[in-house]
């Protein structure tokens, strides 16, 4: 085959040196170093798709989203097959990133995935109908999975309410690979992804609170949680719906009701989306029987609202319900 006049033809030598040792370079994170070698390698072989995707990772893993999209495009252009190409993934992200909806939008048609054709086609790729998904927020620090909804594919709405440790918010919008690390099976059977995060792409105004509950029964830590969502925010009882898991089980397929049995660390891992979440379930860790009044219970919600939200959920049962040592914390 013939691309551009140049015949295709394996890597040499030195390309495959130069490239292998980059990667062990990515590896420990020497990416300035990776770069260089990468580079050259491009430079020994440019008819090589392969040495545009791998210079347009490497930009990918330090953020600089004009390099990766400008590598990126170089490496579809030499292609040799028309769809499902992980190059075109990687020009979706720089693109996401960017947000160059038109060049995102022709990525993920490229790779083969179907864009309503209503949409406008300046605008951002929408109506792709990816459901839910779970995301591993701060991959290399103390991750922590929580549950959000796929708006394209590469960024999801974080729908959970993170733990304060991870510095993220409910309502963000995380940029993600394409690459899933893990999949969490509900009590449903449902599965479903685990995606990386690559950075946050649109903070969240809305801030993170704890509250001590006392709450009789799950019915009354439920009525709170339906009562932030009527009003367009979020509570999330963390005593049921947060396990600690050791990376190897975070990155593996998890029942994600499973409670109880032997308490891992790092990362944390949101159980399952608490009611009335994104798929309608929740953990059976601290239900029934082993019902503890006391809960902890995280609460996404302006300042101006929070406590009345609180109070209203109190004054619907005073019998059943108090709350205690509200505090700011993300």
């Amino acid at each position: 085959m013939r691309i551009f006049g140049k015949g295709r033809h394996r890597p040499s030598a030195s390309w495959r040196q130069a490239t292998d040792r980059a990667f062990t370079l990515i590896g420990d994170g020497r990416y300035e170093d990776a770069g260089a070698l990468l580079t050259r390698a491009a430079d020994l072989e440019p008819w090589l798709s392969e040495s545009w995707f791998n210079l347009a990772l490497l930009h990918k893993f330090r953020h600089d989203w004009e390099q990766a999209r400008t590598a990126g495009l170089r490496a579809v252009a030499l292609l040799d097959r028309d769809t499902g190409a992980p190059d075109w993934w990687n020009v979706g992200i720089a693109a996401t990133a960017l947000q160059d909806w038109p060049l995102a939008r022709r990525a993920w048609q490229a790779y083969g995935l179907k864009i309503p054709g209503d949409a406008a086609a300046s605008g951002e790729p929408s109506g792709m109908g990816l459901g839910s998904a779970a995301v591993r927020i701060s991959p290399e620090g103390e991750a922590e999975v929580v549950w959000g909804r796929r708006l394209d594919p590469a960024r999801i709405e974080v729908q959970s309410i993170p733990l304060p440790s991870s510095g993220r918010r409910w309502g963000e919008v995380i940029l993600h690979d394409g690459v899933p690390h893990g999949e969490r099976t509900t009590a449903s059977g449902d599965t479903y992804p685990v995606f990386d995060e690559i950075e946050l792409w649109a903070p969240s105004p809305v801030p993170t609170w704890v509250v001590l509950l006392e709450a009789q029964a799950p019915a009354d830590r439920d009525a709170l949680e339906l009562l932030a969502a009527d009003a367009g925010f979020a509570a999330e009882d963390w005593s049921s719906s947060v396990r600690l898991l050791c990376r190897t089980c975070s990155e593996s397929r998890m029942p994600s009701d499973e409670g109880g049995g032997e308490r891992h660390v790092d990362p944390h891992d949101h159980s399952e989306p608490g009611q009335p979440g994104p798929l309608g379930h929740r953990t059976t860790s601290g239900e029934g029987d082993l019902w503890v009044p006391e809960r902890e219970c995280g609460i996404a919600a302006p300042p101006a609202l929070v406590r009345g939200l609180l109070d209203g959920w109190v004054a619907d049962s005073p019998d059943t319900r108090a709350w205690r040592d509200l505090e700011e914390v993300c």
